[in-house]
C-alpha cells in the first residue's frame, strides 16, 4: 500500500503543483501581507526539498556516475558554453530594461540542481548522472554569473552581484542537504530506526516540491502584482528556451554517441533553470531591480507547464527507446 501511495504521488505530482500554484495565488492576492511572513521560509523549505531529494538515489551509485567523464563534461559543456550563447540570442527580443534582463539572465543562465532529478526519472532518463553532477554545475554557475552578467548587461550590473548570498545557498541548500542525506544512507545501512526514517521521507518529495512552490509565489506575488504587463513580456523567451534547448541537447547526446538513459538526463539538464535556488541571490539585488525576483518565478511557471510536455515528449519522440530495448524490458516484466 505504502509503495502504491508513493508511486500515485509521482505520477500525479504535476496535479499536485498546479493545487499548490492555484493556492499560493489565492495567498498573494488575498493575503498580500502573508508575503513578509513567508520569504523567511523560501530557504529552509528549500534546503528540506533537496535533502528528501537527494535521498532518492543511493550514494553508492552517485560514486559510480562520477566516473563517467563524458556526461560530467558534456552537463557542464551544454549548460555553460552553449546555453549562453542561446540565451544571448534569445533576450535580444526582450525590452531593454535592466530590471527585466538582469532577472532573465539570472535564471536562464544557471542549470537546475533540484527538480531536474525528478522530471529526468520520469522520463526515464538517467537521474544517478545528474544528482552526480549537481555539486558541480552548483560551484559553477556560481563563479560564472557574475562573468555572464558583466559580458552580456556591463559591470554596473555585474557589480551588485555578490558571492556572499550565493555561498550561503549553496552552502545551506546544496552541501547541507547532501551531507545530511548521505548521513541518513549511513545510518539506515546500519540500523532498523535509519531505514524507516529513509523510508519515511520517501513520502516527502513531491510534497515538499509543493510547499516550496506555495512559499516562493505566495511570498513574491504581492511585490509585483501591479507590474504583470513588464513581466508578461518574458514569457515567450522562456517558451522559446523550452523549445530551443531540448532539441540542442538531443543533437549534442547523438554526435556524442550517449545511450538513451544519458541523451535524456543531457537534454533535462539544458533545458531546466535554477530557478528556486537562484531566488534567493535575486532578493538580494538592491531595491531598483525589486521586479528581478518576480521574472525569475515566472521562468518556475513557465518551466513546471513545458515539464508536463517535456516528460511525454522526450521519451516518447525526441529520446526514444529501440526496439531491441522495449523487447528486453519487456521481456524482464514478463519474468
Amino acid at each position: 500500500m505504502t509503495r502504491l501511495s508513493k508511486q500515485w504521488l509521482q505520477h500525479n505530482q504535476v496535479g499536485v503543483y498546479a493545487v499548490a500554484v492555484l493556492f499560493a495565488l489565492g495567498t498573494g492576492l488575498g493575503r498580500p501581507s502573508a508575503g513578509s511572513t513567508l520569504e523567511p521560509l523560501i530557504n529552509p523549505v528549500l534546503a528540506i526539498l533537496l535533502y528528501v531529494t537527494f535521498l532518492e538515489i543511493p550514494f553508492v551509485r552517485i560514486r559510480r556516475a562520477f566516473r563517467n567523464r563524458r556526461f560530467m563534461l558534456a552537463a557542464l559543456g551544454m549548460n555553460f558554453l552553449v546555453v549562453p550563447l542561446v540565451v544571448f540570442g534569445l533576450t535580444r527580443f526582450l525590452p531593454k530594461e535592466p530590471v527585466i534582463l538582469v532577472g532573465a539572465f539570472m535564471v536562464l543562465l544557471t542549470p537546475c540542481i533540484d527538480y531536474v532529478i525528478t522530471f529526468t526519472e520520469l522520463a526515464g532518463g538517467d537521474s544517478e548522472q545528474i544528482t552526480a553532477a549537481t555539486p558541480a554545475l552548483m560551484l559553477v554557475q556560481l563563479l560564472l554569473l557574475p562573468l555572464y552578467l558583466w559580458l552580456f548587461m556591463g559591470q554596473r550590473v555585474a557589480e551588485f552581484i555578490e558571492a556572499g548570498p550565493f555561498i550561503e545557498a549553496f552552502v545551506v541548500i546544496i552541501a547541507l542537504p547532501l551531507t545530511l542525506a548521505w548521513v541518513t544512507e549511513l545510518g539506515a545501512e546500519r540500523s532498523g530506526h535509519g531505514e524507516r526514517w529513509q523510508d519515511a521521507m520517501g513520502w516527502f518529495p513531491v510534497p515538499m516540491m509543493g510547499v516550496t512552490l506555495f512559499v516562493v509565489i505566495a511570498s513574491q506575488l504581492p511585490r509585483v502584482q501591479d507590474s504583470i504587463h513588464q513581466i508578461a513580456a518574458v514569457v515567450p523567451v522562456y517558451v522559446a528556451f523550452l523549445v530551443v534547448m531540448p532539441l540542442v541537447g538531443r543533437l549534442v547526446a547523438g554526435l556524442l554517441g550517449m545511450g538513451v538513459g544519458e541523451s535524456r538526463a543531457l537534454v533535462f539538464t539544458s533545458v531546466t533553470r535554477n530557478s528556486l535556488v537562484v531566488l534567493p541571490l535575486a532578493l538580494a539585488l538592491p531595491s531598483g531591480y525589486a521586479l528581478a525576483p518576480a521574472v525569475v518565478v515566472t521562468q518556475t511557471l513557465v518551466e513546471l507547464t513545458g515539464m508536463v510536455v517535456l516528460t511525454r515528449v522526450v521519451p516518447g519522440w525526441l529520446v526514444p527507446e529501440t526496439s531491441d530495448q522495449f523487447r528486453s524490458r519487456e521481456v524482464e516484466r514478463s519474468d
